[in-house]
């Protein structure tokens, strides 16, 4: 009589038809693609050739710079919004709540719309290029940020506090020499991550109307596309979005892992 599989047998077996089967998914998708026409379509030398070096040193750049401003921005007007979301005054709870359930429930395409057109026609003002995409990306970042940030001030020990007050500090001086640093390294992977979101969200800048001087990756690709007539460009730009996520992927594993070690 054959002897019944162990728990740790069964666990092997079942991994093993699973990936069995997704090796012969892959297998099967391989084959039926049409690798000649893949390769006339996406993989084009000459014309990621001529996209160089202009999609590193305009592209990729402004990317970057987008990013960073639109990044900075939200992180400030994050933590003075997560600051009143903890207020024990009422209505600066209620103004930090309104603003986080409006700004995480609107698509950010609406607000680059907003600032971008509805803004300079209802009010007569030009916005700089650089402020609308920093305004636009750090608006719906902070809200995201400001949660992030409560969370981690409510994360640290009440008795920190408690012993900074005992020694004389104010409310305010415990909150930015005690608090806060602590409540940042417990958030850096999430933020992290809202970079990560706000580099992709950066995309959204050709709404605006851009000079090939102000080009970022994803309207680069678009018009690339359009003069060559190849999805190679597209191609191009998503892989030098990886080049900018995939670091900072690497970036929050390690930030968590330390953060585990420390617990």
């Amino acid at each position: 009589m054959p002897h019944p599989l162990t728990r740790r047998r069964r666990t092997q077996l079942v991994r093993g038809v699973q990936y069995g089967l997704l090796v012969a998914a892959a297998a099967a998708l391989a084959l039926a693609a049409d690798w000649h026409r893949l390769g006339t379509a996406f993989f084009d030398a000459s014309v990621a050739k001529a996209l160089f070096p202009d999609v590193l040193t305009t592209a990729l750049v402004n990317t970057v710079r987008y990013t960073l401003l639109g990044f900075g921005f939200g992180l400030a007007l994050g933590m003075v919004l997560a600051l009143m979301r903890l207020s024990s005054v009422p209505p600066y709870r209620w103004l930090a709540v309104a603003y986080i359930e409006f700004f995480r429930g609107i698509p950010a395409l609406l607000v680059f719309l907003a600032l971008g057109f509805g803004v300079p026609l209802a009010f007569q003002v030009a916005l700089d290029q650089s402020a609308t995409v920093m305004l636009s990306l750090g608006l719906v970042g902070a809200a995201y940020i400001a949660e992030t940030l409560r969370a981690g001030i409510q994360a640290v020990p009440k008795g920190q506090t408690e012993a900074a007050r005992s020694l004389g500090m104010s409310q305010g001086r415990a909150m930015v020499s005690i608090v806060l640093p602590q409540a940042f390294r417990i958030v850096l992977p999430p933020l992290t991550n809202e970079l990560i979101l706000l580099t992709k969200d950066s995309s959204l800048v050709y709404l605006l109307g851009l000079s090939l001087s102000q080009f970022e990756l994803a309207n680069f690709g678009r018009d690339a596309l359009n003069e060559h007539k190849s999805l190679t460009p597209v191609l191009v730009a998503g892989l030098l979005y990886l080049v900018i996520t995939l670091p900072l992927g690497q970036v929050v594993r390690r930030l968590e892992a330390r953060t585990a070690r420390a617990r």
